[in-house]
């Protein structure tokens, strides 16, 4: 129809626009167009049937915009179509908008409203709006009278293309949506796309999932339009009507490109829809067709809305029931990659666990997606048959396999929809029955990212086939097109890409590149952005939380070597990367590489060197390179490209300057890791399978697998060049392999591991051990660390070792019985490798993440049970039993840590300590606001005034908390964040989502004090007195905070003079002890006692803590594993011995002491505190009226970070079990007269109801009783057997002289006291000494033998310090010295392996050889390549295994840690902090080996050694440079020097007699160590204490510190360490 713009009289000209109509139901009813207002009147009242009243509905967001226009509009249009009638009544009704309103309330709402306004059944009804105002109106229509005229005039795109077409009109209910309704035809369907231009991104997004799912079912031509211009599409809609005059699009002439693209697309999707209804309007058939998606998805809506949008929950719901398809057999897995990416392409979430949808609900609300309840909800689907539900199963892209919704069996469904799956056991008889099976591995992921790489920089066409269809290669396509750089389109239903390449001319990408954990393309890309031609701009790499972790380090850092400017967004070494274009490009020339933790490193660079510059000389350095095969991959395939490297040395590469040169195709090769699990399959079960497309003529390593692993385990192997049969031996009959260098094929080393968990054949020990994976500590997690825990989980022991593994196997029918539940780590390597071992397993296993197969092989579990034969089903993985809840813990560290309180207190100061400590992205939201903003804070309040401020700061606050720093960060606050409601509830929040709010409590002295000096922020209101400000926000921080922190220096002062004597270091104590909170804040070190043995706490007794320190603490602690800190004991103190605990103000300062007494011992004590309040009527001194107050302490005690809080089992009990985030609960019962709580069997009645309730509210049960006679300590024995274990521990104990022995046998945890305390926290309380000589008297704590092995030994103080050691804490123990010239000569062999044998110190020059002897070495151990400590430890099947340690390193930390506390400087400056410090090692033997993993284990970032041997020094630093940032050798001690400032210096070199040059101490403060104690002063030693500000190390300091890291990894106590010292230096002064 032509535009007219005919005038109405005297009235404006009307403008009908050209429209385009589609038929639907033998009728053109249907009106696509643009600025549609005065055509709807004007068609409305020529050719429907009039009307005494016209009803338009709509709701409160869409009137303000276009309800003035349509009522203008009616009165225009009317007085030109009927000038000389009256115009009927145009009524206007106004709904809330949302799902809410979607209700049979709201209907009898209007209906009410509309027989109030005297409507009768000639009235027509106008539905303006989306989806709800359609549904809801239609249904009011087809209701009213019977039934009105009724026309739509829907608003947004979801309701254009699906709603508002074929008269489907409901209300939802409580029991599901859309359930009661009608069908009711419309008369006319207006799709007016002018509306759009209002459209939020969101909502565009929510409309695609219909118009994706609608060419899915139907037309495979407008998929592949969908598929291959997204960015077109979704410009056409959100940009569609900018550009042009207020009337563009009114006539087709008008229309801009993007208005043409928009009414393509809507109206394609919307013939299809109409054709259907056409066909089945009553939904018998044809019409259950729309609804692909809709089963799973509706029922994925009704749990998640309103917060998840119609749209979002179908486009998850297409993608599982493409996945029940594929299931089926029906569906290949192409199509099922296809119709996931093209729905991501248009923003839509896929999965249930989707980022998308983390961010709407949060995962405790999808965690309500259980499988049970979506069946559930999907049986009142209306799709459903009876008792058979019915989904729309595709057969490919554009065409169903039936006509109509397929019966589909629940346990497929619940299988697709579940989180895990269920893998049971291959039965023995079916698999011997099995045929031989063929199966076709899905392309590699490496050739395919290469491939993808090549030709998108390439010159022409290429078409890829088998091609991997995976969430890796859809990252890589998605990145490539976002730069622009390619056009891709699809050929075959999928099976061929088509690339046509941009001959490497790259753009900006509108948007930052999210690379989810896509480590190959985020390495790859990482160069290719560098190509890209702009200047002025940048291009930003990011990824999910844990690619964020994974290293980039090394790559960046030749780049940026070679002229690239590349920034860390966040963390240093990973991404997220900013590169900045300046229109150089890529420079070339020489380029230099560390290529030992990834050869992604190295064919990132080959294969964009083509287009630097310079040709490219890549030179590999840093050690050996890893994974040749796989740089040998990228330079054979770059040859069929057209570039050919010359590879001029061993390590070096030359690379001419071009361009790629496509060919016309390209097929890539199966993945032949993937391969390698159908292959084990074969082996494991005793099968025989074949992959076709897998040989010995592969371009990748991991080919190697069936010949160099399965033919030496006993498999018969038979391998052309393009294929290879595997044929395993009889079920159980695998053989170990000694040694497997795995180098060439890390990847499958999991699928290794795993057949070896079971390969008990052969002529070895048992024991595979794997070696040559050291890069697989950094994959998709730590797959070592991974595949030792969870192959525990089956029985299988492990040792992890740097560069491998150790698999001791386990004979089938010794696997651990039930149904092990594995973790994935999000890594899909892990979990197919162990549903292999699920197939022999008793019960087989449940795979937690079904889904992270999708990374490279997203139908393994097809062909796992449909090809393989395996029986799997759906798993919903339970919530993490108590025993995992250390690892539950540690999955919510990455949540961000918030600090807040008061300016001045030092939040920013100790939250950049914090950061660089814990390894986390510093945020000072008052720096990034004044960033943000492009002002100072100064300037914002003094221009626009504090409300301006606070509303940048809530702005900001939610964004950095919600969205840009949810994870990995530390956010420090400004001071007055907290008055603001919006920015209260933010923090809450994420308090709530698991993210740490710490508050600092300061000392408002030193806090005055400091805002007097600063000039930086806006001065408080003259009326506004800084302790006011305090008092006002202190509530307001409480609302907010999950944890608490004390800074206050006063407390470390040295006398009573307060600041003037503050102890040298007292910051970096307070520094030290912050990042300690925020280690167990977020769950990274839970500091928690063992309870699988002994372990004390001592009760501290007096009413303060200063009476103990800085001395008697340590000694009184020393064998205990905790302090009990009373509370109830501190009223004893004389400011409260008399106080009113009911006056507030007292409460609050009491708090405020007991929160001092408790920083106090963080101060001065590593060990966990028990927190205790005591009420007298349980033997305590705390008023039993007094229990708010009690709460509150118990609460605060949480808050302060207390490792275990004691509360009485009573009413305030649970509410506390309830809010004890990371700590332990305790709840405990005394009977102080012993008459309630009896252990005998036959009257324990009350103990078992107390221990019942006790263990309902507490993580620890304890039950205190009084013993009356000896029996009750036997019946108390026997009560703890009968109830303690390590998963429910139980303290038990009988108080009173005559209960003592109950102490001595108390399985955990028990109460002890010390002669240095006045009293007993407790009648009958005895010391840690007293303890042990009893089990040593009753047989409990048999003696054992400890030795030093070396020689010459015969000066040393080792047995004078750990016997001194053994009689303090009365262990019969004794330690001898044992010299020997040989580390395996008899003797020592006897003694390591004799029962008694307690552990080994061992010297020079037995560190090395020793290794021989032991069974497993510890990581710390194995790194320095010595072992100076020997541990017995339990091997978990009743015998010991030979443990080696290393605590030379710990004891020089202990040192330096030490010396950084004492150090004070001069005036010209401070020692640096840690990570900006360099450090200086002299030597290059043993000992060196220790310093440097010292120092990386302290955090230095930067050293040198010097050695008088260049080579050696070369050789060290070789070894150790990746745990540097920076490693190198001088050539002389001058040298060293002049590389920079030294803070540290250690000297490793027995008896040196260097000259040491001044120049080595420039640094104002420093601190030199020297590890040699013969003499006292070395020249090292002397050197540097001619300088003020440094402080010295004598070796024999070390000696003690590592002796007490010796004695408390032998005895798990805690070390005496002053009388330890004492033993050693009474020696030593004699001596020297």
């Amino acid at each position: 129809m032509a535009a007219d713009t005919t005038t109405a009289g005297a009235g404006r000209p009307l403008e009908l626009a050209e429209v385009e109509r589609i038929s639907i139901l033998g009728a053109e009813s249907i009106v696509c167009g643009f600025h549609l207002a005065d055509y709807i009147w004007n068609d409305i009242f020529r050719s429907l049937a009039a009307a005494s009243t016209y009803v338009l509905i709509t709701d409160t967001n869409l009137a303000r915009l276009y309800a003035d226009k349509y009522q203008e509009s009616f009165a225009a249009v009317w007085a030109h179509v009927n000038p000389e009638r009256k115009a009927p009544r145009l009524l206007v009704h106004v709904l809330p908008p949302g799902e809410t309103s979607k209700s049979r309330a709201t209907k009898s709402a209007i209906e009410d409203w509309m027989l109030g306004e005297k409507c009768t059944r000639d009235t027509m009804v106008l539905a303006l709006g989306g989806g709800v105002i359609g549904d809801l109106v239609g249904y009011v229509a087809a209701t009213f009278m019977r039934g009105v005229a009724f026309v739509q005039i829907p608003t947004s795109l979801l309701a254009m293309v699906d709603s508002s077409i074929g008269g489907k009109t409901a209300v939802d209910t409580p029991a599901g949506k859309n359930l009661i309704g009608a069908f009711w035809q419309p008369k006319r369907i207006f799709m007016d796309m002018a509306v759009l231009s209002t459209l939020p991104a969101r909502e565009f997004s929510n409309g695609m999932a219909e118009v994706v799912k609608t060419a899915a079912i139907w037309s495979s031509d407008e998929f592949d339009v969908l598929e291959a211009s997204a960015e077109e599409v979704r410009a056409a809609v959100l940009e569609g009507q900018s550009g042009g005059s207020g009337s563009s699009g009114l006539t087709v002439a008008s229309r801009s490109a993007a208005q043409t693209q928009l009414l393509r697309v809507i109206a394609a999707s919307a013939r299809v829809k109409a054709y259907v209804v056409t066909h089945d309007e009553r939904e018998s058939g044809m019409r259950g067709l729309l609804n692909f998606g809709h089963t799973i998805g509706h029922a994925i809506e009704a749990v998640l809305s309103p917060q998840v949008l119609h749209g979002e929950c179908v486009a998850v719901g297409c993608v599982l029931e493409a996945e029940v398809a594929r299931r089926m057999g029906h569906l290949s897995e192409v199509g099922v990659a296809r119709l996931t990416r093209c729905l991501r392409a248009y923003g839509l979430p896929t999965a249930m666990d989707d980022a998308a949808l983390v961010r709407l609900v949060g995962e405790r609300r999808l965690a309500e997606l259980k499988p049970k309840r979506l069946l559930d909800i999907m049986a009142l689907d209306k799709k459903t048959v009876g008792a058979q539900k019915r989904i729309v199963v595709l057969k490919r892209l554009g065409a169903t396999l039936e006509m109509q919704p397929t019966a589909v069996a629940d346990a497929l469904i619940a299988e697709v929809i579940s989180a895990g799956v269920l893998v049971q056991p291959v039965p023995e008889q079916a698999a011997e029955q099995a045929a031989a099976v063929v199966v076709v591995p899905p392309g590699s992921k490496s050739i395919s990212n290469r491939a993808l790489l090549l030709a998108a920089l390439g010159k022409g066409e290429c078409r890829i086939r088998n091609l991997l269809h995976s969430d890796d290669t859809q990252v890589m396509m998605g990145a490539l097109q976002a730069m622009g750089g390619c056009e891709f389109s699809w050929e075959d239903d999928g099976n061929t890409l088509v690339v046509v390449g941009g001959g490497g001319h790259l753009q900006v990408p509108p948007h930052e590149l999210f690379l989810g954990n896509a480590g190959t393309a985020a390495r790859f890309l990482a160069t290719t952005a560098n190509i890209i031609d702009a200047t002025d701009a940048s291009t930003v790499l990011t990824g999910n939380a844990r690619m964020k972790q994974r290293p980039t380090g090394p790559l960046v850092d030749a780049l940026r070597a070679n002229g690239c400017k590349i920034d860390y967004c966040e963390r240093t070494g990973s991404l997220p990367l900013r590169v900045h274009h300046d229109g150089r490009g890529l420079p070339g020339g020489r380029i230099q590489l560390a290529a030992s933790v990834s050869s992604q490193y190295v064919s990132s660079i080959l294969l964009c060197a083509p287009y630097a510059r310079e040709p490219v000389v890549l030179e590999l350095v840093g050690g050996k390179v890893i994974s040749q095969p796989y740089i040998d991959m990228t330079i054979a395939m770059m040859a069929q490209f057209g570039c050919r490297v010359e590879r001029v040395a061993e390590n070096t590469y030359a690379v001419p300057a071009g361009a790629y040169a496509n060919p016309a195709e390209y097929v890539v090769e199966s993945d032949a890791s993937s391969a390698t699990y159908p292959l084990a399959f074969a082996a494991i079960t005793g099968t025989q399978c074949t992959v076709p497309n897998i040989g010995s003529a592969s371009l990748q390593g991991d080919a190697r697998f069936a010949v160099e692993v399965l033919r030496p385990m006993g498999c018969t192997v038979e391998q052309t060049a393009t294929s290879t049969t595997v044929r395993g031996p009889p079920r159980g009959q695998l053989r170990a392999l000694s040694l497997i260098d795995m180098e060439p094929m890390t990847d499958a080393f999991l699928t290794a591991a795993v057949l070896a968990a079971v390969a008990t054949g052969g002529d070895t020990d048992g024991v595979t051990r794997i070696r040559g994976i050291a890069n697989q500590h950094v994959k998709e997690c730590d797959r070592i660390a991974a595949m030792c825990d969870e192959l525990a989980r089956f029985g299988v022991a492990t040792a992890n070792h740097a560069d491998g593994i150790d698999v001791h196997a386990c004979a089938l029918g010794s696997l651990k019985p039930g149904v092990p539940s594995v973790h994935c780590y999000d890594d899909h390597r892990v979990a197919m490798s162990l549903s292999l071992l699920a197939c022999v397993s008793p019960q087989g296993a449940e795979i937690r993440e079904r889904r992270c197969v999708g990374k490279t092989w997203p139908q393994w579990w097809d062909v796992l049970a449909r090809d393989l034969g395996a029986p799997i089903a759906g798993a919903d993985p339970a919530e993490e039993t108590s025993a995992e809840d250390a690892k539950a813990d540690v999955a919510k560290a990455d949540a961000s840590i918030v600090v807040i309180g008061m300016r001045g207190v030092g939040k920013t100061t100790l939250g950049r300590v914090a950061a660089r400590a814990l390894g986390l992205v510093f945020v000072d939201m008052d720096e990034h606001l004044e960033s943000e903003v492009g002002q100072t804070i100064p300037e914002i309040v003094n221009g626009a005034g504090w409300a301006a401020f606070r509303q940048h700061e809530s702005r900001l606050l939610a964004q950095v908390l919600t969205q840009t720093h949810a994870t990995g960060a530390l956010v420090v606050c400004g001071g007055g964040v907290v008055e603001e409601e919006a920015n209260r509830r933010v923090l809450q929040q994420h308090r709530a989502r698991g993210g740490p709010v710490v508050c600092l409590t300061p000392n408002m002295q030193h806090v005055a004090a400091y805002l007097n000096r600063d000039r930086s922020r806006p001065a408080y209101a003259v009326t506004s007195d800084i302790n006011d400000v305090y008092a006002r926000r202190l509530p307001l921080y409480a609302e907010c905070c999950s944890h608490e922190y004390l800074v206050d220096k006063a407390l470390l002062a040295t006398g009573n003079a307060g600041d003037d004597d503050e102890r040298p270091g007292a910051w970096a104590v307070i520094e030290r002890d912050f990042v300690r909170l925020l280690r167990f804040a977020s769950g990274r070190d839970l500091n928690r006692v063992s309870l699988a043995h002994p372990s004390f706490f001592v009760s501290l007794t007096a009413p303060d803590v200063r009476a103990y320190l800085p001395d008697a603490l340590p000694r009184l602690t020393a064998g205990a594993h905790a302090i009990e800190l009373r509370a109830d004991l501190l009223l004893h103190a004389e400011a409260f011995a008399s106080a009113d605990l009911a006056d507030a103000g007292t409460a609050d300062l009491f708090v405020h002491y007991v929160h001092r007494q408790f920083t106090l011992l963080r101060h001065f004590s590593r060990l966990p505190v028990v927190f205790t309040v005591r009420t007298v009527p349980q033997g305590g001194a705390f008023p039993q009226s007094a229990d708010a107050l009690r709460m509150r302490l118990l609460h605060s005690a949480v808050q302060w970070g207390a490792e275990y809080v004691d509360v009485e089992v009573d009413s305030l009990a649970p509410a506390l079990y309830a809010a004890r985030q990371r700590s332990l609960v305790i709840a405990s019962f005394h009977d102080p007269s012993g008459t309630r709580l009896r252990w005998a069997a036959s009257e324990c009645e009350f103990a078992d109801e107390i221990l019942a309730r006790a263990r309902a509210c507490g993580d620890v049960a304890k039950l205190i009783s009084s013993a009356r006679s000896w029996k009750d300590n036997v019946d108390c024995l026997d009560f703890v057997e009968r109830n303690h274990s390590a998963e429910h521990p139980l303290i038990a104990l009988n108080m009173g002289y005559e209960g003592q022995m109950s102490r001595v046998t108390c399985p955990c945890l028990t109460p002890v006291t010390h002669p240095l305390l006045t009293a007993a926290a407790a009648p009958g309380q005895i010391s840690v000494a007293q303890v042990h000589q009893a089990r040593a008297l009753l047989g409990l704590l048999p003696a054992q033998r400890f030795a030093l092995l070396g020689t010459p030994i015969q000066q040393s103080p080792s047995p004078a310090m750990h016997n001194a050691a053994f009689g303090a804490l009365g262990l019969p123990h004794t330690y001898r010295l044992l010299e020997t010239a040989a580390a395996d000569d008899e003797q020592v062999a006897a003694l390591l392996r004799a029962a008694d044998f307690g552990g080994a110190s061992v010297t020079i020059p037995h560190k090395q050889t020793v290794m021989r002897l032991l069974d497993a070495l510890t990581p710390a151990a194995e790194r320095i390549g010595a072992v100076n400590t020997v541990i017995p430890v339990d091997d978990g099947k009743g015998g010991r295994r030979l443990l080696g340690d290393n605590t030379d390193y710990l004891g020089i930390v202990d040192c330096l840690r030490q010396a950084q506390l004492d150090c004070t400087g001069t005036a010209d400056g401070r020692l640096p902090a840690v990570a900006d410090a360099r450090a200086l090692v002299i030597g290059a033997g043993g000992t060196a080996r220790a310093a440097l993993f010292a120092l990386h284990t302290l955090g230095v970032r930067s050293v040198v050694v010097y050695n008088r041997t260049a080579a050696r020094a070369q050789e060290l630093v070789g070894e150790f440079a990746d745990l540097f940032d920076s490693l190198g050798s001088v050539e002389s001690l001058e040298q060293a020097a002049e590389a920079g400032q030294l803070a540290y210096i250690v000297g490793t070199i027995p008896g040196c007699d260097l000259m040491i040059p001044e120049a080595l101490f420039a640094q104002p403060a420093g601190v030199a160590l020297d590890m040699a104690y013969k003499p006292r002063w070395t020249p090292l030693l002397e050197a540097a204490q001619k300088h003020s500000g440094w402080t010295v190390v004598h070796g024999v300091a070390v000696l003690v510190e590592q002796g007490i890291h010796q004695f408390e990894k032998w005895t798990r106590l805690t070390a005496p360490a002053a009388i330890m010292g004492d033993a050693v230096y009474a020696q030593y002064n004699a001596q020297f």
